[in-house]
C-alpha cells in the first residue's frame, strides 16, 4: 500500500520502456518501471533484432546481444525466391541479430535498473488522476505511483493509451502473429508470402528465422483494421503453414514443434489510429503503434521511441507531448504514411495481395530491385548509403506518397501530427511547470517505492 511521487512512471518493461527508463534513470531522473510479469519472459516474436536497433545500442554504450548475426534475407513466393541484401548502411550495420526475446528483454531491463530505476512486479490497474489528467497509476499491489509524466510501453492493447483516450480502435491496423520453434538449423531467414489456394494469398506473412540452440523460429502473422476477432485464423492456419514450410523445404529436420513455446500476440502497425502523445502521457512501442505495417518488425522502432520519448522528457519537459510527436513524425511519418495506407487497402484482398507478391518477386530477379525492395521494406532508407538500393527506395517512396497522399489515412496523419504544432497550442503543453515542480522527497526511485526493485514487464 502507500504512495511515491516520481518523475516518471513507465508502464511496461519490454524493449520500449526499459530504453526509455534508461535514458531517464542515467540522466538523474526519478523513475519506476512497472510491469505485470517477473523478468526473464518470452514474449511472441521473429526474435530478430534489426541493423537499426543494433545501432542504438551502440549509441547507448550497451554490448551487442549474444546470438546469431543474420545478414541476408530471402523471400519466398508463388514459386520463386528472391534474395534481399543487407547492406552495410552509413547509420548502421550489415547485419542483425537473432536472440530470443527472453535474453534481450532482460538484458535492456537489467541495463534499466542498474542504471537507476526502479523495477516494480505489479500491474496498473487504475489511472490516478489530477484536475483530469492521468497523474499515476494504482498497481495490482495496491501501491499508488504518482508521477509529473507517463510512458505508456504496455503494448499494442495498451492500458495507458486507451486511459489516455489515445487510440481510435476503429482505424488501428492490428495485427496478430503467432511464434512456435521447429527442430531444424536455419541458416538465411526467410519470409513467405503464402498463398493456401492459387492466387488468393493468405493476408499477412510467414517466416522462418534462426532460433536458439538449434532450433527454427517459425511464426504467421495477420493484418487486419479495426477488426481484432480476424487474429483467431492465424491460430488455425499455422498447422498448414508448418506442413507448406516443410514441403517447400524451408523446414528439413523431423517434423513437428515445441507446442510448449508457441505464444501469440497482437500488434499495432504503421502509427495509424494512435496519436503517440498529448499532455503527460507518452506512448512507446508498440503502444504507439510503431510496428512496420509492412513486414511485422518492431523491435528497433520500440527502442528508438523509447529513447525519443526520454529525450523529450529531459530536453523540453514543458513540450514534451509537441517534441516527442515531431521526432516521430522526422523519423517514421514518410515510411508509416505511404505503408500504413497500402496495408490497409490490400486487408481483405486476397487477390490484390497475391497479385502484388508476384510482381515483386519478378522484379526481384533485378539486384538493383531486390536491393531496393530491402531498403524499403526495412525502413532502412535514412541512413543508406548512396546508391542504386537507395535510389529505387527513393523513388518507391516518392511513388508511394502520390498514390496515397489523398486517402484517410494520410488525412489521419496530416490532422495528428502536423494540427496545432505552434509553441503554445493546447496539444503542446504539458499541465506541470517540468521537472520538479512539486517533487520535495529527494529520496532515491527505488526508496520511495519500498525499497524492492522487483523484475516486471510490459
Amino acid at each position: 500500500m502507500g504512495s511515491s511521487r516520481l518523475d516518471v512512471v513507465v508502464v511496461g518493461g519490454g524493449p520500449a520502456g526499459s530504453v526509455a527508463a534508461l535514458v531517464l534513470a542515467r540522466a538523474g531522473a526519478r523513475v519506476a518501471l512497472v510491469d505485470k510479469a517477473a523478468f526473464p519472459r518470452d514474449k511472441a516474436c521473429g526474435d530478430i533484432v534489426g541493423p537499426r536497433g543494433l545501432q542504438i545500442l551502440t549509441d547507448l554504450g550497451l554490448p551487442a546481444p549474444i546470438g546469431c548475426d543474420v545478414g541476408d534475407i530471402a523471400v519466398v513466393g508463388s514459386g520463386r525466391r528472391a534474395l534481399l541484401p543487407c547492406g552495410q548502411g552509413l547509420a548502421y550495420p550489415d547485419h542483425g541479430t537473432a536472440v530470443t526475446r527472453t535474453v534481450f528483454d532482460s538484458f535492456l531491463h537489467d541495463a534499466a535498473v542498474d542504471a537507476g530505476a526502479a523495477a516494480i512486479h505489479g500491474r496498473a490497474v487504475e489511472p490516478l488522476e489530477r484536475q483530469g489528467r492521468i497523474d499515476g497509476y494504482r498497481l495490482s499491489t495496491g501501491h499508488d505511483l504518482r508521477a509529473d509524466f507517463v510512458i505508456g510501453a504496455d503494448g499494442a492493447t495498451s492500458r495507458v493509451g486507451a486511459d489516455a483516450r489515445l487510440v481510435d480502435g476503429k482505424r488501428v491496423l492490428w495485427g496478430f502473429a503467432v511464434r512456435t520453434y521447429a527442430a531444424d538449423v536455419v541458416e538465411v531467414p526467410a519470409i513467405v508470402l503464402w498463398e493456401p489456394a492459387p492466387w488468393r494469398a493468405f493476408p499477412g506473412y510467414g517466416w522462418v528465422f534462426p532460433g536458439p540452440a538449434g532450433r527454427a523460429n517459425v511464426g504467421l502473422g495477420l493484418g487486419t483494421v479495426g477488426d481484432r476477432r480476424a487474429g483467431a485464423r492465424v491460430q488455425q492456419e499455422l498447422p498448414r503453414f508448418l506442413a507448406y514450410v516443410r514441403e517447400i523445404g524451408l523446414l528439413t529436420g523431423r517434423a513437428g514443434t515445441d507446442d510448449s513455446r508457441r505464444l501469440g500476440g497482437w500488434l499495432k502497425m504503421g502509427l495509424v489510429g494512435t496519436t503517440p502523445a498529448l499532455g503527460r502521457v507518452l506512448l512507446v512501442g508498440d503502444a504507439a503503434g510503431l510496428v512496420n505495417p509492412l513486414q511485422g518488425e518492431g523491435i528497433a522502432q520500440a527502442m528508438g521511441s523509447g529513447r525519443s520519448a526520454a529525450d523529450a522528457l529531459l530536453g523540453e519537459p514543458g513540450r514534451a507531448a509537441a517534441c516527442y510527436r515531431a521526432t516521430l513524425a522526422a523519423d517514421h511519418l514518410p515510411y508509416h504514411r505511404i505503408t500504413a495506407a497500402m496495408q490497409a487497402w490490400l486487408v481483405g484482398r486476397p487477390r490484390a495481395v497475391a497479385a502484388v507478391s508476384r510482381v515483386l518477386m519478378i522484379a526481384a530477379r533485378s539486384d538493383a530491385v531486390a536491393g531496393g525492395w530491402s531498403v524499403f521494406w526495412n525502413e532502412l532508407r535514412d541512413g543508406a548509403p548512396p546508391n542504386r538500393p537507395r535510389s529505387v527506395a527513393a523513388a518507391v517512396t516518392r511513388l508511394g506518397q502520390l498514390t496515397t497522399a489523398r486517402t484517410s489515412t494520410a488525412k489521419w496523419f496530416n490532422a495528428v501530427f502536423w494540427a496545432g504544432r505552434a509553441a503554445g497550442s493546447p496539444a503542446s503543453r504539458t499541465d506541470g511547470a517540468g521537472w520538479g515542480g512539486e517533487l520535495a522527497d529527494t529520496r532515491s526511485a527505488t526508496e520511495l517505492v519500498g525499497g524492492q526493485p522487483v523484475s516486471d514487464t510490459s
